[in-house]
C-alpha cells in the first residue's frame, strides 16, 4: 500500500491546474463599483469572487487583483457597492472585465446607472440586487486583496430575475 505524502512534502497546485479545477465551480457575476475620493472618478470591475460572510453583522467579501485600478481605488475609498448581474447583462460584465478596455468614464457613460444612497457609487440599472458596503478589513492574499465589507444597505431590485453565471471560463445562463 502506497502512503500519502505528508503535508510538508505535498506540492502546491500549479496555476493552470488550479484554474482548470476551479472553472468547474459556477459563480454569480457582480459589478463592483466605487467613487475614487482622489479624483471623483468612478471605477468598476466585474467580479466572480463575491460572497456572503456573515449575517450578524452583515458582511461580504470581494477579491480584487493586487495593483489593479480597483485595488488602488479601494485603498483610498472607504465605501463601495456591488450590483448582482442578471443574465441579460452579459455584455456589461464582459465590458468591465476586458483587459486593455476603455476608460471607466466611457464605460459608465454607456451604462445606465444611478448613484447609491450611502456610498455614492454607481449601481447598475436592471441588476438583480445591489449591496452598499463600508470596508472593514483588507487582507493580502497571494496576487489578490480580499476586501471585507460591512453591508450598509441591501436591496432586491429585480425579484424573480435570472442570474448571470460564470462557469468553465465563460458567462452562462441558468438552466
Amino acid at each position: 500500500m502506497q502512503s500519502s505524502p505528508q503535508p510538508s512534502q505535498a506540492r502546491a497546485a500549479g496555476p493552470e491546474e488550479f484554474r482548470a479545477a476551479l472553472s468547474q465551480l459556477a459563480s454569480g457575476v457582480a459589478l463592483v463599483t466605487a467613487r475614487d475620493p482622489e479624483d471623483g472618478e468612478d471605477a468598476g470591475m466585474t467580479a466572480t469572487s463575491f460572497l456572503s460572510v456573515s449575517l450578524e453583522p452583515p458582511l461580504v467579501l470581494i477579491s480584487v487583483r493586487e495593483d489593479s485600478r480597483m485595488d488602488d481605488v479601494l485603498t483610498r475609498a472607504e465605501t463601495w457597492a456591488v450590483s448582482l448581474l442578471g443574465e441579460e447583462q452579459r455584455a456589461l460584465a464582459s465590458r468591465f472585465a476586458m483587459k486593455g478596455r476603455l476608460s471607466d468614464r466611457l464605460l459608465f457613460a454607456d451604462t445606465p446607472h444611478r448613484r447609491a444612497e450611502f456610498t455614492g457609487s454607481p449601481l447598475v440599472d436592471g441588476a438583480l440586487a445591489t449591496v452598499e458596503c463600508r470596508t472593514e478589513e483588507r487582507i493580502p492574499a497571494g496576487d489578490h486583496t480580499l476586501v471585507l465589507g460591512r453591508v450598509l444597505q441591501a436591496r432586491v431590485d429585480a425579484a424573480g430575475g435570472r442570474p448571470l453565471l460564470y462557469f468553465r471560463g465563460d458567462y452562462r445562463r441558468l438552466g
